[in-house]
């Protein structure tokens, strides 16, 4: 990996990418980082060394730094690294004002104010002509070659106020540039700042607490931390009970409950208590890094209206050089037109031509979109993923996790024969309390929500395959299946139908009974998630033609599901496989299709679809490695939200580009009208530069 000193523009990027894929094999063996200034080289093209690498960026005008993969700064800059692009800048346009100034005063020595107005051209151009100077060598005209054409051609046809104040608005132009791109960086490096860089730990050896770097803190060792400071690694909390802000993980708004045996992450916020957690990643591994280095690297994955611009740019510069000859050259030559003004035109006809604006459009959009929605904890892996969801036409989601939470809990309580819901739960808490099945611990936790206390059962004894038996202060009890209920002879035909209901809705009945009578009904599912119903709404409300249900579980279970989430299309009792065929039927009849899963069930299902969703990946390495698209909470209402951020990106990409090309084509005719001047021409360009970047960077808000 390099850090590349300059790179703040798709300019820049095109350059590196002839430069230097000559020497390691090709452009193919190369990735851009344009967010945080890093080149990667990967191996694989052909024998090259570290210092031809940096000889081809310095050929592109550029300054190269070898570091280390995954390094959070580019390089250490001084001072003057940092500032001297701003005081350059400050010294052109002191030094034009001055030029300006003196041309007005009677008596001045040309000569005086010649070298004024120079002074401020070499100073404004002082960054390009490097630059330049590698685009002229290499025969690839860019911008920095035709702004340095346009400025010595005012001078050589002695216009050289005009020479000064093109200079020193291009520099004022590339000063906001670098300076607007900076902000985008900053929005993500904030992410790698949510990291602390000590953590507190208790020695194995020892037991004595030792502070150490994060990077030093060894996986297994029990860390500590106080309530207000930032958790240092992934891990399982062992002692203590708090509640986190996990926005930097999750983007979910309220703090999560946290007790021994719940995951905790890297860069999250300890609100209250001490606590203390088992480490379980090193630093270079936490949940937060892996989504840190993961949104670098989407960067190299270009989204398609990025190709397309930078493919457009190619042939635009070359054409717009040709056209300036010709202005240049038909009219005195054809029309005998004065050769001055003709080179005049010309030359406005350069400035015009400079692609900046356009080449930019795209790329701040997709590192601003790309910023944002890390930041409302939706991991996207490149430019191309994050257009993707605009075109959305129908999405499948599977059931279990993605619109149910994955696990048993209770859904209805029916008490019978005169007792009541805390009289019910109570009960079958006391029997369950022995046993480890799923829907015995659904009812170890309902009863826990409700405060209810309760004594284990004496004398347990399961009955296979049915329930289990046991005396709750004396009296025999049991628990078991609608089908031990039925082999007790105390079924009514009330409680068949009212047990069949369930069982039709895709509901596990429990029944708790004694020797006289039936105590009531216990109904336990894999519960919807209470946001599902109004997520499928706002996707429908956006445009979503069809939104169909997955699952392997059978017809009545899926019915249940998708009509509590008002889904009219549902599949049941699917293997991966049949996944996979619904999926390609569906891509057939809508086209765009997204899969929304748990990221390593439904991988060959995501693998089918245009757009893998991982739901509820945060700390899932199968998850965020499986999807293209990780929402790292378990917000099914980030659906939407990622739908319209897309759409948002995509359009304000296509406001940028008409923005650019509009602006273009009125300046060129006014050039060819006459009308045009060098200073005129610059101040739109730079005009439309500035107004694409801060269109762009208004994504960072991440308002959809």
């Amino acid at each position: 990996m390099y850090a590349i000193r300059g790179m703040d523009c798709a300019e820049e990027v095109a350059a590196l990418r002839r430069e230097v894929g000559r020497v390691v094999g090709g452009d193919g063996f190369l990735s851009f980082d344009l967010l945080n200034g890093h080149m990667t080289v990967k191996r694989g093209g052909g024998a090259f060394s570290s210092e031809d690498v940096v000889r081809a960026v310095a050929r592109a005008g550029l300054h190269a730094v070898e570091t280390e993969k995954g390094c959070g700064a580019c390089f250490a800059e001084t001072r003057w690294q940092r500032q001297g692009r701003f005081a350059f800048c400050l010294a052109s346009g002191t030094f034009l004002v001055a030029g300006v100034v003196f041309d007005l005063m009677p008596g001045v020595p040309p000569i005086v104010i010649r070298g004024l107005y120079l002074l401020g051209v070499l100073l404004g151009a002082w960054f390009v002509l490097p630059k330049a100077w590698s685009s002229a060598k290499r025969m690839r005209p860019d911008m920095n070659l035709l702004m340095v054409i346009a400025v010595f051609g005012a001078i050589g046809i002695g216009e050289w106020s005009e020479a000064a104040t093109v200079a020193f608005l291009f520099a004022l132009a590339l000063l906001l540039e670098s300076r607007s791109v900076a902000r985008a960086r900053r929005a993500i490096r904030t992410l790698i700042d949510q990291t602390p860089l000590q953590a507190r730990y208790i020695c194995p050896h020892d037991g004595d607490i030792l502070e150490k770097p994060v990077q030093e803190v060894p996986v297994g060792v029990t860390v500590l931390v106080r309530p207000g400071e930032r958790v240092p690694l992934d891990g399982v909390v062992t002692a203590g009970e708090t509640s986190i802000n996990q926005a930097p993980i999750t983007g979910e708004s309220n703090p999560v409950a946290k007790r021994a045996g719940d995951e905790v992450y890297a860069g999250t916020v300890n609100n209250e208590g001490a606590f203390e957690f088992r480490a379980t990643r090193p630093a270079a591994d936490t949940t937060l890094a892996r989504i840190v280095r993961m949104v670098e690297e989407a960067q190299a994955r270009r989204a398609p209206s990025e190709q397309w611009v930078e493919r457009f740019a190619r042939y635009y510069t070359p054409a717009m050089m040709v056209l300036a000859v010709c202005a240049a050259a038909v009219p005195p030559l054809v029309f005998g037109a004065a050769w001055n003004d003709a080179l005049y035109r010309a030359l406005t006809l350069l400035v015009i031509a400079c692609p900046c604006a356009l080449v930019i459009s795209t790329p701040v959009s997709i590192l601003a979109g790309l910023a944002a929605a890390a930041h409302a904890g939706v991991l996207i892996k490149g430019g191309v993923y994050l257009e993707m969801p605009a075109r959305l036409r129908a999405i499948a989601m599977d059931k279990t996790g993605t619109l149910t939470y994955g696990k048993p809990t209770v859904q209805r309580i029916v008490p019978l024969n005169g007792h009541t819901d805390k009289e019910l739960l109570e009960r079958a808490a006391a029997m369950e309390a022995h046993s480890n099945h799923p829907l015995a611990r659904a009812i170890i936790r309902k009863a826990q929500e409700e405060g209810i206390a309760y004594a284990p059962a004496s004398r347990y004894a399961e009955i296979h395959g049915k329930g289990a038996s046991g005396e709750i202060g004396g009296r025999p009890f049991w628990v078991g299946s609608h089908r031990l209920l039925h082999e007790t002879g105390l079924e009514h035909p009330n409680f068949h139908e009212r047990a069949n209901a369930f069982e039709d809705a895709g509901h596990s009945v429990l029944a708790v009974g004694n020797d006289d009578h039936v105590c009531g009904l216990i109904s336990v599912a894999d519960g919807v998630r209470p946001e599902a119903a109004e997520t499928v709404q706002a996707l429908r409300a956006i445009g979503i033609a069809h939104i169909a249900l997955l699952t392997g579980d059978h017809e009545g279970t899926a019915r249940g599901v998708a009509e509590a989430c008002g889904i009219e299309s549902w599949h049941a009792e699917l293997l991966p496989q049949d996944k996979v065929r619904v999926i390609e039927a569906m891509r057939r009849r809508h086209g765009f299709v997204a899969m929304v899963g748990d990221g390593v069930n439904d991988a060959p299902a995501m693998a089918a679809s245009s757009l893998g969703i991982a739901m509820g990946a945060a700390g899932s390495d199968a998850a965020i490695e499986t999807a293209d698209i990780a929402l790292m909470s378990d917000d099914l209402a980030k659906l939407p939200w990622l739908v319209r951020h897309s759409r948002r990106t995509l359009a304000t990409i296509r406001e940028n580009v008409a923005c650019s090309i509009g602006i273009k084509v009125l300046f060129i005719a006014l050039a060819f009208a006459g009308v045009a001047t060098l200073w005129g021409a610059i101040a739109a360009d730079m005009g439309a530069s500035l107004l694409v970047i801060f269109n762009s960077l208004r994504l960072l808000r991440g308002d959809a």
